[in-house]
């Protein structure tokens, strides 16, 4: 089987249009390989049409959504003129992100068949794979005006998928999957390590680039900001399964002190008293789902929680040791990523981290991968920031997608930064930004800093009409 995991972004400004033609062909056909191995570890075709979380399609829809987002956007491209199916390009189109956690989407959809939507998905992928060959490419490479870039934004987004229905897949009834040696987890578990506040020393963090950068890159991504970072603290390690149950073992969860008002009202709703990946047997015994698997929980492994709750975690450890600890901003992240990751993903020789699907298909301990005196600074898991999420001076939309980011500039999504095991393309770049509404999971954890800077969201800029 042609490589499929460990594969890097592409580099856009190859000179020699032939080369990069077969390039582009072998990244797509890559993604799309993978994206259908994903699906394989559901077990039946029924468990498609199950609401793997109350809030979200059932996978049928991400199954179509991939496919039919080639087509949609190559039409606004002006690429293709034809649709291939009216119906399914508008019911696979959005309803991707909810819009509040307690507004339960009840509508009903006539979902068809997992063959009919897979034979869909096969002209999909003849119909790009044909306009690879067909369209014109100059010497220029592609960039941000270029019509193949509609192309490259499909890929990119399957890539997206790849991840988040791989959450969506681990929520779904352990009897509605199977453990594929494709995606097994890491196996290596043991005590955790003690965690420990290490300098960081401040500096100048600049943010943004411009849309001749060779790598491809989402609307928010470019512009350009700076911001003069003061020392800080920051956890030598992501803060594990054993330090995260000291927490629940204090009362954490029952305990309103710790929590926002947004944070207490979640917890509330839901009823939940640890994280939503851990499970307890009948004799007591603590487990943890995988993607596939129901396994005893890993304690030195990285705890996998939403915002809200590794926000009242810190507010815990904030009273307990009586210092000001939060999550990082954005550019506190940045700063701590660049005195220690020297590399970024389509250039490394291999990945410093676990990311990139190059090491595991689950998280690993969480004192595997050292960047000098940290671990896991990218990859692992992701990791929760204070800053809420906006544009940088300069943002503008891209006129094949301009709904991917103006939407979520509202104030109720906050950043998440250095990817996970299973973030791949753009999502395993130093620039990519990605946000997610607070109570959302993700295979995304966090790491907690000591800062006198004020505990407050960053504003990078004010978009007019926002």
């Amino acid at each position: 089987m042609e490589e499929l995991k460990g594969v890097r972004t592409l580099i856009l400004n190859e000179s020699d249009p032939a080369i990069l033609r077969e390039r582009v062909r072998r990244y797509f056909h890559q993604t799309f390989t993978i994206d259908e191995k994903l699906y394989e570890s559901i077990a039946r075709d029924e468990g498609f049409y199950l609401r793997a979380d109350a809030l979200r399609h059932p996978l049928v829809f991400y199954l179509g959504h991939t496919a039919v987002f080639y087509i949609n956007k190559l039409k606004i491209a002006r690429i293709v003129s034809q649709r291939i199916n009216p119906a399914y390009e508008s019911m696979f189109a959005i309803g991707v992100d909810e819009m509040s956690w307690d507004d339960l989407n009840e509508a009903h959809y006539n979902w068809p068949s997992i063959p009919e939507v897979k034979a869909y998905r096969n002209e999909v992928r003849a119909i790009v794979d044909k306009l690879i060959s067909d369209l014109p490419l100059d010497e220029k490479g592609i960039n941000w005006d270029s019509p193949w870039w509609a192309i490259i934004m499909g890929i990119e987004h399957q890539r997206i998928h790849l991840e988040t229905s791989s959450v969506l897949i681990r929520q779904l009834p352990i009897s509605e999957v199977q453990q594929l040696d494709f995606w097994d987890y890491c196996h290596s578990t043991g005590a955790a390590p003690e965690n420990q506040l290490l300098d960081v020393p401040g500096g100048e963090v600049n943010l943004g680039k411009t849309t001749n950068d060779p790598l491809y890159g989402w609307d928010n991504e470019y512009g350009h900001t700076r911001f003069e970072i003061k020392d800080f603290k920051a956890s030598r390690y992501l803060v594990s399964n054993a330090e995260f149950y000291r927490f629940v073992e204090a009362g954490g969860y029952e305990s309103q002190e710790f929590w926002t008002e947004e944070g207490w009202a979640w917890k509330t709703f839901q009823g939940c008293r640890y994280p939503r990946f851990w499970q307890k047997n009948s004799e007591g015994a603590w487990l943890l789902r995988t993607m596939a698997s129901l396994i005893p929980l890993p304690w030195n492994h990285p705890v996998e929680v939403n915002y809200l709750e590794a926000k009242a975690f810190c507010n815990w450890l904030a009273a307990k040791t009586v210092k000001a600890i939060r999550l990082p901003s954005e550019a506190q992240w940045y700063r701590l990523r660049d005195l220690c990751v020297k590399s970024d993903q389509p250039y490394w020789e291999k990945a410093p981290g676990n990311i990139n699907l190059e090491y595991y298909a689950s998280a690993c301990p969480v004192n595997e991968f050292c960047f000098g005196a940290f671990y896991d600074v990218i990859g692992n898991v992701w990791q929760w920031t204070e800053t809420q999420f906006t544009g940088f001076p300069g943002f503008a939309v891209h006129p094949y997608y301009d709904d991917f980011s103006v939407p979520t500039f509202d104030t109720r999504h906050n950043l998440i930064k250095g990817g996970s095991f299973i973030s791949t393309g753009n999502e395993a770049l130093r620039n990519s930004r990605y946000a997610f509404r607070r109570h959302f999971y993700q295979h995304a954890g966090f790491r907690y800093v000591e800062s006198d800077e004020p505990n407050a969201a960053e504003t990078n800029t004010v978009l007019p009409g926002l």
